[in-house]
């Protein structure tokens, strides 16, 4: 099969023919028809995650149709049109027992702990407790780009920021997860406020329901979103992982808000600062929000069915997977506006 294969960090990947999995006792192979390009796919070949194993094969946001199934897997056969979390619980342990999935201390994800799906064809472990049936009324595009930025946006707003219509959220960067996370929280009747230094991307945050923006290189960003809610946003989520957006997200709350960091925290700053005096004196919540388990994929999938989420709109561009080595490798210049996918994988 055809595949993107990197075999040093920040090396340029190349397109290779490579042989294809073979689904194991629990686990499906599935048929790539759409993948998209994420930034965590960008941190991964950059060696920022330590489990990726070289020579590797990055993708973990992906739709397609199951090519075979392992002999234990009892809810799936091959046909079946699905898309899948960018974590696969082990199904076993204290946490996949309680419904977290996410969470899972012996978790597997596409892209990472293995090889991933720009490729024509992936392997995914423990299917029948991770992956996600897909309707007819959404194409494989669209699909794709809830995998990780979507669904994960979905979950940190409306579960772990428990978001309530009327409320003010603070979004700080306008990337994949931070637009999705516009177009949710608006959908759920917050008032958003979308802060990035891009004015395109502002403007996008506000075809897409912000009621405000702010451009963090003209204004100073905690003044800024305490001055437009009368004091403070009641949920403040970092959809970037910075030091800057994490302390700002942390720091533009009001009494008793909750901030949900979202973006990952890596290459140095993992350990940020944050205003634990803040914290302290107006009761604060710190939440982390790390994907979300298949179970928990129905509500926003019914609110996509319904047209009330429509993160088709989201996607910028579909390509080719041998263009998915510029767009990869160019990720960390924050030039895209919007989700690319992969589409054409020319499948014999």
């Amino acid at each position: 099969m055809k595949a993107i294969v990197y075999e040093k960090f920040q090396q340029t990947p190349t397109l290779e023919n490579v042989a294809e999995p073979t689904p194991s006792a629990h686990g499906a192979v599935i048929e790539v028809k759409a993948s998209g390009v994420c930034r965590s796919d960008w941190h991964g070949w950059m060696g920022h995650d330590p489990e990726i194993k070289l020579p590797h094969v990055p993708g973990h946001e992906l739709a397609g149709v199951i090519a075979a199934v392992g002999n234990n897997v009892t809810r799936w056969k091959a046909g079946d049109r699905v898309t899948v979390p960018f974590i696969a619980g082990c199904g076993r342990c204290i946490e996949c027992a309680s419904g977290n999935h996410q969470v899972c201390g012996y978790q597997t994800q596409p892209g990472f702990t293995h090889w991933g799906s720009f490729a024509e064809l992936v392997a995914i472990d423990q299917v029948d407790v991770n992956l996600v049936a897909l309707p007819e009324s959404i194409n494989f595009v669209t699909a794709a780009s809830l995998g990780c930025r979507f669904a994960t946006s979905f979950r940190a707003v409306a579960q772990q920021g428990k978001i309530s219509g009327g409320e003010w959220i603070a979004i700080h960067g306008c990337g994949g997860v931070g637009l999705s996370a516009v177009m949710i929280a608006s959908a759920m009747g917050a008032r958003v406020i979308a802060i990035d230094i891009d004015e395109n991307k502002l403007t996008f945050a506000k075809k897409l329901g912000a009621l405000a923006t702010v451009n963090a290189t003209k204004v100073n960003v905690v003044e800024a979103v305490r001055d437009m809610t009368l004091g403070g946003a009641q949920v403040s989520l970092d959809a970037l992982g910075s030091a800057q957006t994490c302390f700002n997200s942390v720091a533009c709350l009001k009494p008793r808000g909750k901030h949900v960091q979202v973006g990952l925290m890596v290459g140095g700053e993992n350990h940020a600062r944050v205003p634990m005096d803040l914290v302290l004196a107006k009761e604060l919540e710190i939440i982390g929000s790390h994907g979300m388990p298949a179970h928990a994929y129905p509500v926003m999938m019914a609110m996509i069915a319904s047209q009330k989420l429509k993160p088709e709109l989201l996607v910028s561009e579909t390509i080719s997977l041998s263009q998915s080595i510029s767009a990869l490798t160019q990720m960390g210049e924050f030039k895209s506006l919007g989700v690319t996918v992969i589409d054409q994988f020319h499948r014999a």
